[in-house]
């Protein structure tokens, strides 16, 4: 796999669930790439998911990826295996408490077995400036007019 590409993400959210957005930064080589896009109710939590995911997905073929994130429940989902297990059983954490976000689990993992992903943890607000600008273009996306609905947030998680 001779594309290497590194992905720094952040979600933002005002409130919790409330106004969220999710900023990314690509980068390969000599070419940068920002993405970032934002809902009107929606959890921290999911806008870190999708900052991952919104990378992942501009990616045009399989690609060698370290992706850099100050969300723990992301890294740890991942590196600890928490979000195949929870697919392998029917998206339950255990045997009455369902997890959280199917929805996105679904699609990160999905795309995880095209590329060649690792992911790792960095600390938030400690001053990398990658981290910072994915940061504030999570928040700009948040505090955007007229915000789309996160449809499976509103008419299934928030219930």
């Amino acid at each position: 796999m001779a594309n290497s590409v590194i992905i720094y993400t952040d979600g933002a959210c005002s409130g919790n669930p409330g106004p969220g957005g999710y900023g990314t930064i690509l980068i390969s080589g000599n070419h940068r790439k920002e993405l970032s896009s934002g809902f009107r109710r929606t959890t921290n939590n999911r806008m870190e998911i999708l900052a991952v995911i919104a990378g992942l997905e501009a990616l045009t073929r399989p690609c060698a990826v370290a992706v850099w994130t100050d969300s723990s429940y992301v890294c740890n989902a991942i590196k600890q295996g928490w979000a195949k297990k929870w697919r392998s059983q029917g998206w339950m954490r255990n045997k009455k408490d369902r997890a959280e976000n199917p929805d996105l689990w679904e699609r990160l993992l999905a795309l995880c077995d095209e590329h060649t992903v690792e992911f790792n943890w960095l600390r938030g607000h400690a001053g990398h400036p990658e981290n910072e600008r994915a940061d504030r273009i999570a928040v700009a996306a948040s505090q955007a007019p007229n915000l789309p609905a996160d449809a499976y947030y509103e008419t299934y998680a928030s219930k």
